[in-house]
């Protein structure tokens, strides 16, 4: 299990440099909150928090990564243990990701499209180093930044990633996340009884502690959280105390 500092899991997504965040995965509702990504990831770290959830993306719409610059300096001037997705679709990507500083590579999109050469970048890399990122639409992995719904269940792409050594899954309900109504319980707790020793982080739709409280009975490994703390849901002193 994670320390106290590394069970909620604090998320920054990146647009055109800025932290944002979107309801639902839709662009057109993005919203600002900072302009300097670096501030934000220093106060989570000053909160206690030990780990970060940083999404590209422009790089997750556009298929190439496009924000590593904030990557390489959030990793270069925190201790944060930072997982890196949006936009890795190639043993390149992924490259360039480890190279700026990532812990952790988290893959979504091009575990469904591009089996083959994340199989290779799993031997390169370790598969201890990725994350496989299931984001569900009615337990349907979506992929392309949200942008298309597949076919795929979300319990058959985690049996297959798993049997390849990835040991670290987060599910995002899309349909929840930005929502601030509350995560999908059900929903976690049908995977964590279908993988009990899977390393399980929830994601998508917490509002506030008592959500976080809930997810760690159920036998959540972590929960990111974002929204939730940016609209003052969950403030940074109450993380303190929690991790403290």
């Amino acid at each position: 299990m994670p320390g106290k500092g590394e069970f909620i899991i604090p998320a920054i997504d990146i647009i055109e440099g800025k932290c944002v965040r979107l309801s639902k995965g839709d662009f057109s509702t993005k919203k600002i909150y900072n302009e300097f990504p670096l501030e934000v990831a220093k106060q989570f770290e000053d909160a206690g928090l030990r780990r970060l959830h940083l999404v590209d993306l422009d790089g997750a719409k556009e298929g190439r990564v496009r924000n590593w610059k904030v990557l390489e300096s959030i990793a270069g001037k925190t201790r944060l243990k930072i997982d890196f997705g949006g936009g890795l679709k190639s043993a390149n990507d992924i490259r360039i990701a480890f190279n700026s500083g990532a812990q952790w590579a988290t893959v979504g999109s091009m575990a469904v499209e591009n089996q083959m050469e994340l199989g290779k970048s799993l031997l390169e890399f370790g598969a201890a180093n990725f994350i496989l990122g299931a984001d569900v639409n009615e337990e349907k992995i979506v992929i392309k930044g949200w942008q298309q719904t597949t076919e795929i269940s979300l319990a058959d792409l985690i049996e297959e990633y798993t049997q390849k050594g990835i040991q670290q899954v987060f599910c995002t309900d899309v349909s929840r996340d930005g929502m601030l109504d509350g995560p999908s319980l059900e929903l976690c707790k049908n995977i964590i009884q279908a993988f009990p020793g899977l390393f399980f982080i929830a994601s998508g739709g917490v509002a506030g502690m008592k959500d976080v409280e809930e997810l760690r009975t159920i036998g959540c490994s972590a929960v990111i959280v974002g929204k939730a703390i940016y609209e003052g849901k969950i403030n940074l002193i109450e993380i303190s105390q929690l991790v403290g």
